[in-house]
Formats: structure tokens, sequence, C-alpha cells
């Protein structure tokens, strides 16, 4: 068995479909959507373009996918900044009924037995809440409560949209970056499990292009998808460091 996954593609249609076209070149048994697929440009036409693949689709939600289903329900969305609100708003006036209605029934996780890799848990950012962050900077005490209750031989996470490769006690933890909205290296990345082991894959396509096509929506806040000139992991560990786990108490 071989399986794709494809994580934080937040409305990037373009990016989307240049990690599918890498997808269909290689040939996957099942393609794994690892939330936030949203917020973003595009929600409704990566939804639709998930939809319509010809293998088996495997779907958990993210942050993003949980907030705009709280807000759509009239509920208190508190993780985000009220300056940030706005672009939940915009998600969910942009997406249809049946989108809503499909992202709402999402699970948190998804298992799946992988040829040469064995026992795979798929989670968004951590086998235990959709928000929590990690980095290559974790120390491992903070990290073993976390993964090796599992039992999985690997967790595949994403959510800092950036790829790692580390061990935590017996488990191997991946996370394998983002395909619409990466920091560091530019391009749309995904993972690739199966015979071979854990591949992490990037694509190229054309960036400049797809932010000028964003342009032609009126999603808030484009200056915030930094696609043609991302920002550098360096820069997002400092950014990240105040909430990640094992770095700062848990009360700070």
């Amino acid at each position: 068995m071989r399986v794709a996954a494809l994580y934080d593609i937040h409305g990037n249609l373009p990016a989307l479909e240049a990690a599918l076209a890498d997808v269909a070149s290689v040939g996957v048994d099942a393609v794994v959507v690892g939330g936030d697929v949203m917020p973003g440009p595009l929600p409704g036409a990566c939804l639709d373009r998930l939809q319509a693949l010809d293998v088996p689709v495997h779907r958990l939600y993210g942050n993003g996918e949980a907030d705009v289903v709280r807000l759509h329900r009239g509920e208190a969305v508190t993780r985000v900044p009220e300056r940030l609100h706005d672009l939940l708003r915009w998600t969910v006036e942009a997406l249809e009924p049946r989108h809503l209605d499909a992202v709402a029934a999402w699970p948190s996780t998804v298992r799946l037995e992988v040829d040469a890799v064995g026992d795979v848990l798929f989670c968004h950012a951590t086998p235990r809440d959709d928000w929590e962050i990690f980095t290559r900077r974790s120390p491992e005490a903070a990290l073993r409560p976390v993964f090796e209750p599992t039992g999985a031989d690997l967790v595949v996470c994403g959510h800092t949209h950036m790829p790692v490769d580390r061990r935590v006690g017996g488990v191997r933890v991946v996370t394998c970056g983002s395909v619409g909205l990466p920091f560091g290296e530019p391009g749309a990345h995904w993972l690739l499990l199966g015979p071979r082991g854990v591949e992490f894959r990037r694509v190229d396509y054309d960036r400049a292009a797809a932010f000028a096509s964003f342009a032609a929506t009126d999603y808030p806040r484009l200056d915030d998808l930094r696609i043609v000139d991302p920002r550098s992991e360096a820069e997002m560990l400092d950014a990240f460091a105040p909430v990640t786990l094992g770095l700062t108490p848990p009360e700070a």
C-alpha cells in the first residue's frame, strides 16, 4: 500500500494541483488529507478537487476546519485572535452547505497500515490536540507523553508547515510540511509512504501566477499568503518558540 499525505493546503488550488500531479506520477493507493484545507482563497475548489480523486481519500480535520465549523455553528472561537476572525467568516461564506456538512464530520485522526512503514497514525498537530505545536527544537522528554501512548510505528503530523523527521522514544514522528503555505523551501510539499519507507517530496509550480489568481477573489489578508517568498524556517522556529512544547512552561 502506498499512501500520499497532503497537509495544510490552505485553499491554494494551484499548489494542490501541482502536488496531485506529482502524486499521480508515482501512483498511490490512498490519499490522506491532514487538515487545514482552509482557510485560504479557494477552499471550496480544493475540497471539490479532493472529492474527485479516483483513489480512496481519508480526511481529518485541522484547527482551521475546527474553527470554521465552530463559527458556522455560532459557537465561540477563542483560539484565534479577533483580528483574524474575518478569515473564518469569509471562509464560512465562501463554502457551500455541503462543504461545511462534510467538514464537520471529519475525524481528528486516521490510522492505516502501510507497507514497509507499519502502523501509521495521521493527525493534524499532535495526536491529542489540533492546536499544539512541536518543532525540531522540542526536547524529547516533552514529546514522549504525547506520542508514545499512541503505540504507532509512525505518527504523521502537520500544522507547523515545516518538514521534521525525528524519533520520540520508540515512535518515529514526522511533519510533512505544507502543500499550500510552506515555511522554508517554497513549493508544494507532501509525503509519500510505502515500500520505500517515508519520502519527503516537493514540487514547484508557478507561484507568482497562483498569487495573482488569488487577487481575483475577495479573500482578506492576501499579503499573508507568502507563497512566492516564504518565511524562513529559522524565522518561524523563533516565532513559534513561546508556544512550542517543551520550550516554555504550559502555563506561560
